[in-house]
C-alpha cells in the first residue's frame, strides 16, 4: 500500500516543499530510502524502527521504499523521522491516510517514541502557511513555528500519543495563550557603559556607529578598554522589529542557536569569535551549508577582537558582506544565500606588542615590523571602516574615582530619535531606515548637505586621496551626526567631526 504526508527540506534559510511517499509491498524485508538522501536521513531507518516498536506499533516485515520528492533536492537532517513514520504507518492500515490530508510534518525520533526538536522550524513555519497547511513540530520547537502567523500550529510529545490524536480527528492547534508562560531566551542585560572610565571619543564614535549601523576600527595598547566598550555597544542598540526578529530567528535556528522551548529575544545579536576562527567558520559553509559568523550576527553586531591576529584572506572575505548585506555560498549542485546585514566592530592594536603608542620605550618593534602588522588590515577592508578611532592609556588615578559616567539608557535615547529621523526621512526608499544603508549621491541630493559641508567633504577627499565609496561612507557618517545633534540638514561641524573618524587610527594618535 502507499501512503504520503507533507513535510520540507532546509535549504540555507529557505524550506523546500517535500512530499515524504512510503509503499508497502509484500517480498523480503528491506528498507530503501531514495531521493537524494544525506546519511543523517538514512539513518532514520534506524530510529524509525526502533520508534514505532518501543511505542507498541508493528514494523511489517516487508519490502519498504521511502521516496522524498522531489528526488533531484538534497534532504538533511533529522526532521524526516516523524513524517516517515507516519506515512509508514498509513501505508500499514494503521492510521488513516486521509487524516495526514493537509499536514506538514517534522521532527525527530528518540528510539523510544519521543519526538525531539529539530532545526530551521521558522523557515518551515513559512514554507506551511505558504501552502497553507497546518504545521506539526516538536513541542521544544513551538514557541519558534508560532513567531509566523499561519493556519496553526500542532504538537506532540511522544509518538504513541500523536498516533491516538490522528485516529480521535487529529492533533489540537497549540493556542498562543498557552505560550504566555514561556521562558524569554534573553541573555544577561548588557554591561553598561557608566562602567566605562573616559574614552570620550571612542564612546562618542560607538554612539554614532549605534545610530547610523556604521562600521568601527578602535585601534589602541592593550588594556586601554576597546573590548570592554566593544561589549556596551548591544545595550545602547534599539531593539529588533518583528520582521527583523523573523529574519534573525530564521539563521539561528539553521545555526542551532534558538533554544528549545523559548521565545526568541528581540535584543540584536552579538557575536564574538575567537581570532583564530576559519574562513568557513566566519563566512559560512561545511555541511548543508551552514551559517558563518557574519550571518549570525545579522541586524546585530559582529564583534572581531585582535583584529590584525585574523589571517588576511579570513578577513578580505567579509568585504563583499559588508557592502552587499548578503553571503552567497556556492556549491557544485547548488547555491545558498544568507543575509548578513551586521555592524563590524573590530578592535586591534597597534604594533604586534602592542605599545607602539607609549612613551616609555616598552615597544622594541622595527618601523617595518609595524608596517608589515598593519598591513594585515588591507586598504579595500579599512575602506569599508566608516569610523578609526584612537583608544588611550586612562590615567591610572582616574580608575579609583567614584564613577561618573553616561549610562546606556541615556545614550540608547539619543539613538533611538536618531533612528526615528532616520525612519521619516526614508520611509518612501526601499526598506532603508539606516544611513549606512541609504545611497551617497542620494543623500547628496535630499539629504540637507549645506554648501559649506559640501565643499569641506570634497577639499578633504581630495587632500586624503578618498575612494568614491570612502567618501560616500564619510557623508553618511556626517548625516549620522547631525541626526544626533537633532539637526534638519549637514552643517560644517557635523562633516568636520565625520572626516576626522575617517582618518586611519592607524597612523593617529599611535
Amino acid at each position: 500500500m502507499l501512503a504520503s504526508i507533507r513535510s520540507a527540506s532546509v535549504i540555507g534559510i529557505d524550506a523546500i516543499d517535500v512530499t515524504v511517499e512510503v509503499d508497502v509491498v509484500p517480498g523480503l524485508p528491506s528498507w530503501t530510502i531514495v531521493g537524494l538522501a544525506s546519511n543523517a536521513v538514512k539513518e532514520a531507518r534506524e530510529r524509525v524502527t526502533a520508534a514505532l516498536a518501543n511505542s507498541g506499533f508493528d514494523v511489517p516485515s516487508r519490502r519498504i521504499t521511502v521516496n522524498l520528492s522531489p528526488a533531484d533536492v538534497r534532504k538533511d537532517g533529522t526532521s524526516f523521522d516523524l513524517p516517515i513514520a507516519l506515512a509508514l504507518l498509513a501505508a500499514t492500515g494503521a492510521i488513516d491516510p486521509a487524516k495526514l490530508t493537509g499536514l506538514m510534518v517534522a521532527g525527530e525520533l528518540g528510539l523510544d517514541g519521543s519526538i525531539r526538536p529539530i532545526r530551521g522550524t521558522l523557515s518551515l513555519a513559512r514554507a506551511a502557511a505558504r501552502a497553507k497547511a497546518r504545521l506539526l513540530v516538536p513541542e521544544a520547537n513551538v514557541a519558534e513555528a508560532m513567531l509566523v502567523r499561519s493556519r496553526g500550529v500542532a504538537t506532540a510529545a511522544m509518538l504513541a500519543t500523536l498516533v491516538a490524536e490522528l485516529r480521535n480527528g487529529g492533533p489540537s492547534p497549540v493556542s498562543p495563550d498557552s505560550m504566555a508562560g514561556a521562558s524569554s531566551a534573553a541573555g544577561a542585560e548588557s554591561p553598561d557603559f557608566t562602567d566605562v572610565v573616559g574614552q570620550a571619543s571612542a564612546k562618542r564614535a560607538l554612539e554614532i556607529a549605534a545610530a547610523g549601523g556604521h562600521n568601527v576600527l578602535m585601534m589602541g595598547p592593550p588594556g586601554t578598554g576597546k573590548t570592554m566598550l566593544a561589549r556596551r555597544l548591544p545595550g545602547i542598540l534599539p531593539a529588533l522589529t518583528e520582521d527583523e526578529l523573523l529574519e534573525v530567528v530564521a539563521i539561528h535556528s539553521v545555526g542551532g542557536l534558538v533554544m528549545p522551548g523559548t521565545i526568541p529575544s528581540r535584543t540584536p545579536p552579538f557575536r564574538a569569535p575567537h581570532h583564530t576562527i576559519s574562513l568557513a567558520g566566519l563566512i559560512g559553509g561545511g555541511p548543508g551549508p551552514r551559517p558563518g559568523e557574519v550571518s549570525l550576527a545579522h541586524r546585530g553586531v559582529l564583534f572581531l577582537d585582535e583584529l590584525l591576529e585574523l589571517p588576511r584572506h579570513v578577513l578580505d572575505a567579509m568585504r563583499q558582506p559588508l557592502e552587499d548585506g548578503r553571503v552567497v555560498i556556492a556549491r557544485a549542485a547548488h547555491a545558498v544565500a544568507f543575509p548578513a546585514r551586521f555592524q563590524l566592530i573590530a578592535a586591534a592594536n597597534p604594533c604586534k606588542c602592542g605599545y607602539a603608542a607609549s612613551q616609555d620605550g616598552r615597544c622594541q618593534c622595527s618601523t617595518t615590523d609595524i608596517e608589515r602588522y598593519r598591513s594585515r588590515l588591507s586598504g579595500p577592508l579599512a575602506d569599508r571602516i566608516d569610523l578609526h578611532v584612537h583608544v588611550g592609556t586612562v590615567e591610572i588615578a582616574a580608575l579609583g574615582v567614584a564613577p561618573n559616567e553616561e549610562s546606556s539608557a541615556a545614550i540608547r535615547d539619543r539613538v533611538a530619535i536618531a533612528r526615528d529621523r532616520q525612519r521619516t526621512r526614508y520611509a518612501d526608499l526601499a526598506g532603508a531606515w539606516t544611513n549606512a544603508e541609504v545611497p551617497g549621491r542620494w543623500l547628496l541630493a535630499h539629504g540637507g548637505v549645506s554648501r559649506d559641508a559640501h565643499a569641506q567633504i570634497i577639499d578633504s577627499a581630495r587632500q586624503l586621496g578618498m575612494s568614491a565609496r570612502g567618501f560616500h561612507r564619510a557623508l553618511r557618517v556626517a548625516r549620522t551626526i547631525a541626526d544626533l545633534d537633532g539637526e534638519s540638514g549637514v552643517g560644517a561641524s557635523a562633516m568636520a567631526e565625520a572626516l576626522h573618524y575617517r582618518g586611519s587610527a592607524m597612523t593617529r594618535g599611535n
